[in-house]
């Protein structure tokens, strides 16, 4: 960023003047004299530039910070080339902002026309917005999509992220929509509960399901998208951006909506945002996305130039019409994610989903030879469950005395592991010998 300059005193007494004021006081007396404040704040002095950062450093001492990390759940962490921040930290780009007057927005718009061209690719959909907050918000907001007049009931997989159901349950309430929730089966979403649930509800408006799932396993989306669409409703795909690189896109299964969350897409974990929720679309659904569309086009010179294709204006003016109230459009995020895609291209993608897949079956390889027990035997991307007989809290505890962030505690005795590109094998043997060591009831 730019240093802050801040006005001298004569330059204030030039800008009062100009403004028609003799002084401050002059300024605010439309304010009623009874309501001023007559005294200074009740504030500590200013530090000097080496005392704040003294006093930042003392306090950031106190936040606990793990170099080994193997929790997912809905963030995970990436390698993020330094070019990344290097790109997004530039001035011009951290203080954009909306990009109303397209003809002095030329570059936020591009930036933007980029960014969902490249979401259009790794989905496979012919239209992608900016956009959401998160990955949950735009699984919520996919729900109005598909909803009208016949069709107001919206289900949802059990096997979609818990922090994501709760989110469109929380939309939902607003919106008078009911949600109903499909049982899983065997760590999957239960295609004759689905079918059954489906074929006696005529008002079902589409199903929401996660690839890979919250327990990390591969569902056959494919026929999934199949029994949605023969009763009638819209199929959501909820994607991991990463795992794209190497899966079927949402298209090729057949989704009418896809949705995620682009924290993979150079964003750190970074104490839960702010992350980047994208939504894509074929052409058909194309008026039914929220927030905005930019388009390439020519100036009145022959020149090419970015423009608002489509907005969803009723968000901003008819609030009680509208089926969508997302405004922002995570500029910043949604160009993060644009530099991450462009600096790792195609193979580098596929590289870190690979590497984050053999590496998950590295460790559960070892987590098993260690006492833990899978839950689930489905094929799986980056993350996996197993129980844990000596007790969740007992063995993530020990893990973090050796400075390592173990899986995610579903219950007492059930573990949510995760791998990326960032683990080792020398991480992944640590691990399963603390293991180890603790069902043994020895010292690691």
């Amino acid at each position: 960023m730019g240093s802050f300059v801040p006005n001298t005193d004569r330059e204030q007494e030039e800008m009062l003047k100009e403004a028609g004021y003799k002084s401050f006081d002059d300024m605010f007396s439309c304010i009623p004299d009874e309501v001023r404040l007559k005294r200074p704040l009740n504030l500590p002095s200013g530090l000097s530039e080496m005392e704040a950062i003294r006093e930042m450093e003392e306090i950031s001492e106190k936040n606990v910070t793990f170099k080994h990390i193997f929790r997912g759940a809905g963030a995970y962490n990436h390698y993020i080339p330094a070019i990344v921040k290097s790109v997004t930290a530039k001035e011009e780009f951290v203080t954009t902002y909306t990009p109303y007057q397209a003809e002095i927005s030329q570059g936020v718009l591009q930036s933007i026309f980029e960014y969902q061209t490249m979401m259009c690719e790794l989905t496979g959909m012919d239209v992608a917005n900016a956009s959401h907050y998160d990955g949950a918000t735009a699984a919520a907001e996919s729900i109005p999509m598909c909803k009208d007049r016949k069709h107001k009931v919206a289900y949802v997989s059990s096997t979609v992220h818990p922090g994501t159901i709760q989110v469109m349950e929380t939309y939902c309430f607003g919106s008078n929509t009911k949600l109903v929730q499909v049982p899983s089966k065997d760590g999957v979403t239960d295609m004759d509960k689905l079918a059954k649930m489906l074929k006696d509800d005529p008002e079902a408006a589409c199903l929401v399901m996660q690839q890979p799932n919250f327990y990390g396993i591969y569902e056959d989306a494919t026929k999934l998208g199949e029994i949605v669409h023969e009763a009638g409703a819209k199929f959501v795909m909820s994607v991991n951006p990463i795992a794209l690189s190497v899966m079927k896109t949402p298209a090729e299964c057949g989704a009418d909506v896809a949705v995620g969350d682009g924290q993979p897409l150079g964003m750190p974990i970074a104490y839960g945002g702010p992350y980047l929720g994208f939504m894509a679309a074929p052409k058909s659904m194309m008026r039914k996305l929220p927030g905005r569309i930019v388009g390439e086009t020519t100036d009145d010179k022959g020149n090419r130039a970015y423009v608002l294709t489509l907005q969803a204006r009723e968000q901003h003016i008819r609030r009680e019409k509208a089926s969508s109230n997302i405004c922002s459009n995570q500029a910043l995020c949604a160009l993060t994610a644009s530099v991450y895609m462009a600096a790792m291209g195609a193979d580098g993608m596929k590289e870190a989903a690979t590497q984050s897949t053999s590496k998950a079956h590295y460790l559960m390889d070892a987590l098993k030879k260690a006492g833990l027990k899978p839950m689930f035997s489905g094929e799986f991307f980056n993350e996996f469950i197993t129980d844990c007989p000596c007790g969740s809290d007992k063995l993530l505890d020990a893990l973090a005395e050796k400075g390592i962030l173990g899986g995610l505690p579903l219950t007492e005795n059930v573990v949510l592991w995760c791998t990326t590109e960032m683990n080792t094998k020398e991480e992944m043997d640590q691990v399963a010998s603390i293991v180890a060591a603790l069902i043994s009831g020895k010292e690691a």
